[in-house]
């Protein structure tokens, strides 16, 4: 059998932009925005929106969420930081995420810009279905097999991923529509972890085995 013969049936398949925020894909951080474009991860975002919008796949954008005065943040202690840097002293508490507070830095990119019949979920932990609407939304609209986009990989992109898998859906994750600080810890995912339980295609690939509904 090959990837051709599990096709992507357009009324049963979502896609899934995770953390798709200004704060992460057009960050102020002049470092960190060159490597986002290195990467240039954000026109595949808009190429793959734009096909699996033409397909009527329905699109869902899960993102960060927290109380201003995070009291709504547990700070855990921990070895390394997102970053895999151990900081000093070692352990460290967990700190806040960077998008605590409501702004332009928490919007979905303007290359995505939401739609009104899109799906906005509001996330306070890493797994995109943790306390969420996200479950019941897929399987109100016969949803079984979730299209994963975005960062970071080992973060919310494996939480969502494993949750996904333990309720049963198929997952496809978009390798060149993911993104890392820590490229070493990402291929690993790609390359031994997500194929277990996951296909792991391109956009472009992904795109090709795409049923319009």
């Amino acid at each position: 059998m090959t990837q051709s013969d599990y096709g992507l049936d357009a009324a049963r398949t979502a896609m899934v932009f995770f953390d798709a925020l200004n704060a992460y894909l057009h960050p102020e951080d002049p470092a960190k925005r060159a490597a986002i474009d290195a990467l240039g991860i954000v026109p595949r975002f808009a190429r793959l929106n734009r096909a699996v919008r033409a397909a009527g796949i329905p699109v869902f954008y899960p993102a960060a969420d927290h109380r201003p005065d995070l009291k709504d943040f547990a700070s855990r202690v921990v070895d390394l930081d997102h970053e895999g840097q151990p900081g000093d002293p070692r352990p460290r508490m967990t700190k806040p995420p960077e998008v605590s507070v409501a702004g332009p830095a928490r919007e979905v990119i303007p290359e995505l810009a939401p739609q009104p019949e899109d799906y906005m979920i509001k996330k306070h932990r890493w797994s995109s279905f943790f306390q969420t609407h996200l479950e019941l939304s897929l399987r109100t609209r016969g949803i079984d097999t979730l299209m994963l986009a975005g960062g970071a990989v080992e973060v919310g992109i494996a939480s969502t991923a494993y949750a996904a898998r333990d309720l049963d859906f198929n997952i496809v994750i978009l390798r060149d529509c993911c993104f890392s600080a820590r490229p070493d810890v990402e291929a690993i995912y790609m390359d031994r972890v997500f194929p277990i339980f996951a296909r792991v295609l391109n956009a472009d690939e992904a795109i090709g085995l795409i049923r319009p509904a």
